[in-house]
């Protein structure tokens, strides 16, 4: 299951949803390892058809040989989440049946908590009323974290919303960077980034250190062995 942002009806120039090309070749690349079946999909916030073909992640996707997925109404599970704050909510039924989950966030702005990346990702899981989530927004985050684990996590920051974010739509508000940072040390890869790119500590994003305390990874990436990788 590769889990990527298509949340917004966006193009990819304009650094909403992940970059298709990323998106693709993680699909190769799972093949190559030997999977049996690859699937792509996210729980949109905009109409899903358009935010799956406008971003170019169908396409791209589906050229590949994976399965694309919309999200579909009635494939929601309410499931316990045992979070400190989230409790029982509607999940995607994919994401529950899947082997593997490979998180493939894009870098963005967000007006909330400074920042959106691969903790914030698994929004995209989540059907119901999500912006009921905002109101404790740093611990849904580490209950979300907390409850869907990934066997990988790799950040997109080709094209980072480096401000109005997340939906963004300005291009003036776009870097190109031709980057992507992988681990398997979620809270790691969301400091590094932040930090990389937004000049943000933990004082600034409280969801670090609350994901810290819960032991799902650490905020010192400076001590952990980060991949970042240049895309030609």
């Amino acid at each position: 299951m590769l889990k990527p942002n298509i949340g917004w009806d966006r193009t990819p120039e304009q650094a909403a949803n992940t970059n298709p090309q990323v998106v693709a070749e993680v699909v190769r690349q799972c093949w190559n390892a030997g999977a049996r079946k690859v699937i792509v999909t996210d729980v949109s916030c905009n109409d899903p058809r358009r935010c799956f073909q406008r971003s170019g992640i169908a396409e791209a996707a589906r050229k590949e040989g994976a399965d694309v997925i919309l999200p579909d109404p009635a494939r929601y599970k309410n499931v316990n989440l045992q979070g400190e704050v989230l409790h029982d909510w509607p999940v995607f039924d994919a994401f529950l049946e899947a082997d593997k989950v490979i998180n493939i966030p894009i870098a963005k702005h967000h007006s909330l908590t400074g920042t959106t990346l691969g903790m914030k990702n698994w929004y995209g899981i989540l059907g119901g009323e999500r912006r009921q989530l905002h109101q404790k927004i740093h611990e849904s985050l580490v209950d979300l974290a907390d409850f869907m684990r990934p066997t990988l996590s790799i950040i997109d920051c080709y094209r980072i919303l480096i401000r109005n974010g997340p939906v963004g739509g300005n291009l003036q508000d776009v870097l190109l960077k031709k980057t992507v940072v992988a681990g398997t040390d979620p809270v790691a890869l969301d400091a590094y980034v932040a930090k990389a790119y937004w000049n943000l500590g933990v004082s600034e994003l409280p969801y670090l250190r609350l994901a810290n305390r819960r032991g799902l990874g650490s905020y010192e990436f400076e001590k952990l062995h980060t991949f970042t990788k240049q895309i030609a």
